[in-house]
């Protein structure tokens, strides 16, 4: 069956464009050339101890019942960013905000989360709702990444803030796989943690 054609010729695509676009994610990805794979996926996982997580999932419980997460800046500020200064304490990685990345008129935009420890990556795109279409955006990211570094595997993240699911891109195979399994917050806080530390710290899955 012949591809269907879903860019125009011609015209200006952002990242958040993608995740406007009212078309399935399998075959917005097959424009870049990637077939989309849904299956559980085998996580990187760290070892280390980590020791706060108890505390701030404890903080973010007391918090909750108070905060309104109406919008993607409530969920950002209350939730994601928490968790994500606690991960740099441990892995003493680098972290970008709002990370510009231009590879073409096509992919182009800014990364909301760009975590770096040496040769490994995670992108980490927050959202206000609707996780399906926002997978669909991390994974054009990820491609728009791996045109730009050398890895041959990359892994992202999309959040609506108390819940997030895991995508890997393997740049040999033109594979993108989304995991089937979604993680809580604040409930699977710390398997959450250990994950992101794990795929920073190139953690064998």
């Amino acid at each position: 069956m012949a591809k269907r054609k879903i860019l125009e010729e011609g015209r200006d695509y952002t990242f958040r464009s993608y995740f406007e676009l009212a078309y399935e994610p399998d075959e917005i990805l097959a424009e870049f050339d990637y077939t989309l794979i849904i299956q559980e996926l085998s996580l990187p996982k760290t070892n280390q101890v980590l020791q706060r997580m108890a505390e701030l999932k404890q903080k973010i419980k007391e918090i909750l019942p108070f905060v309104s997460l109406s919008n993607e800046t409530a969920r950002r500020e209350t939730l994601v960013s928490p968790l994500l200064l606690e991960v740099i304490r441990y892995c003493e990685c680098k972290m970008r905000i709002e990370y510009p990345l231009k590879v073409s008129n096509i992919l182009k935009g800014n990364l909301d989360y760009f975590l770096q420890l040496k040769n490994n990556f995670l992108v980490i795109e927050a959202k206000n709702d609707d996780l399906t279409r926002g997978f669909t955006q991390l994974a054009v990211e990820l491609i728009a990444l791996s045109q730009v570094e050398e890895q041959d595997i990359y892994y992202g993240a999309v959040t609506i803030g108390d819940v997030w699911r895991f995508g890997k891109l393997d740049r040999i195979q033109q594979i993108i796989t989304q995991d089937i399994k979604l993680f809580r917050v604040p409930d699977d806080l710390d398997d959450l943690a250990r994950v992101i530390v794990g795929i920073l710290q190139g953690v064998e899955a």
